[in-house]
């Protein structure tokens, strides 16, 4: 009976489609503590060089601090609104400008989302096709000028992620 039981499985078994293998364990690419670290720096040193205090907050791909840097005269408040627009881009993929530039229709409504603010001054931190986080800039006078300073962080470490394959 055992017999009978066990070829009745197999047969059964190879009529069944083969499953596709499903991929349990995934491969992603991730910003060093370095790397995040150095885009922090140079934020911060472009806007203190064009007499601006603010504060810079480099997030990974999943929108957790990974570098929190506060000039000595930026306000509290400059961390909390750096680290909101870069969770903005993390979330749309594109830069805080783009983000109101293509979805100004909720854009608005997006600032109601806790830990998110759709203001101009953050960047996508990218390599090799992957979004590895995001850089926000707050405390300079106006998103253009917050955005300059995270565009020259991100400058400083370009040839870094020009490379990575």
């Amino acid at each position: 009976m055992r017999r009978h039981l066990f070829v009745l499985t197999a047969f059964l078994a190879g009529l069944m489609p083969a499953a596709a293998p499903a991929q349990d364990v995934l491969t992603t690419r991730q910003m060093s503590l370095e790397l995040a670290n150095d885009i922090a720096l140079a934020a911060v040193k472009a806007c203190r060089d064009a007499g601006y205090q603010v504060s810079v907050v480099v997030v990974d791909r999943s929108a957790v601090p990974q570098v929190v840097l506060r000039d000595a005269l930026a306000t509290r408040f400059t961390t909390e609104i750096a680290l909101k627009k870069a969770n903005a881009t993390v979330l749309s993929g594109v830069s805080t400008q783009a983000f109101l530039r293509n979805r100004a229709d909720i854009s608005t409504a997006m600032n109601h989302l806790d830990d998110v603010l759709v203001l101009r001054g953050a960047l996508p931190i990218e390599a090799a096709g992957s979004l590895l986080g995001a850089v926000g800039v707050s405390g300079a006078l106006g998103g253009d000028k917050d955005e300059a300073c995270a565009r020259r962080g991100l400058e400083a470490v370009a040839e870094r992620l020009a490379f990575v394959e």
